[in-house]
């Protein structure tokens, strides 16, 4: 790939794409110390296992910067690399994130949320708090729900829109077709708990060819004409998809991490 040191740095100055991903290579499963001077107290430097972004910033999750007692003005960190396995096993056993979670000199919680995750969390989670019982408007039709609207000033909305999967309602987000809190409806995998359900609906809608809508509190259900379930759609908001995907993208890489400390 280089004949010498001098060519090598050459590749790294340019960014050339075979860098990174030996880059990538070199740092599957290999831990890294975060430091933020001066180093008070233990958790001053913590073990990570990282994950490569473009720019110069290190994407911190807030969880952990009371450890470090670090904000987000503008702080510095200093990257270490462990290369002896003696390192690198220090680093996995006794010093990486997880593994402190509480504070080694009272036994507090020390990975708490911050005001800024709490603040986030209400707006995500707020959502709109009117039900679907005040909705004027069929929220099983599709047809027109973007130019039919309320004549009451205080409550200017769309129709409800469907969506057949997250990636669809976050992309309406991003386009300004919705809003974070704005009420809709998501596919969702046929859910034996919910058909098996005694619930009452609030109304039931007929289509000429015979379909018909269950509408409920936070659910609807599409039957055929043999009263066969078609789909199941579930009413949400954008802001608790984002919440949702996060939470399980979180789980994911952390049951990763762990299959590399073990």
């Amino acid at each position: 790939l280089a004949s010498n040191i001098g060519v090598a740095k050459n590749k790294i100055r340019e960014k050339e794409p075979i860098v990174w991903e030996i880059l990538q290579e070199v740092m599957q499963g290999h831990p890294v110390l975060l430091n933020r001077a001066p180093t008070l107290h233990r958790l001053g430097i913590q073990a990570f296992q990282p994950v490569l972004v473009e720019g110069r910033a290190i994407c911190l999750h807030p969880l952990v910067c009371k450890g470090f007692n670090a904000d987000f003005d503008g702080d510095q960190m200093a990257v270490h690399v462990p290369l002896s396995l003696e390192a690198q096993a220090e680093a996995r056993l006794l010093m990486f994130s997880h593994m402190n979670l509480l504070s080694p000199a009272i036994g507090d919680p020390i990975s708490v949320p911050t005001q800024d995750m709490l603040m986030g969390l209400y707006v995500l989670t707020s959502g709109n708090r009117r039900g679907i019982c005040v909705n004027r408007y069929n929220p099983w039709n599709r047809r027109n729900y973007q130019t039919q609207k309320s004549d009451n000033n205080n409550y200017e909305y769309t129709k409800e829109p469907f969506f057949c999967n997250s990636y669809d309602a976050i992309g309406a987000y991003r386009q300004k077709r919705i809003n974070l809190d704005s009420p809709l409806w998501l596919r969702w995998p046929l859910d034996q708990r919910v058909i098996a359900s005694r619930e009452i609906p609030i109304e039931v809608h007929y289509e000429s060819l015979g379909i018909y809508y269950e509408i409920y509190g936070h659910y609807l259900i599409v039957k055929s004409i043999k009263k066969e379930i078609l789909f199941l759609y579930i009413r949400t908001t954008v802001g608790h998809i984002s919440l949702y995907r996060e939470i399980e993208e979180a789980i994911q890489g952390f049951s990763h991490a762990c299959s590399y400390g073990t």
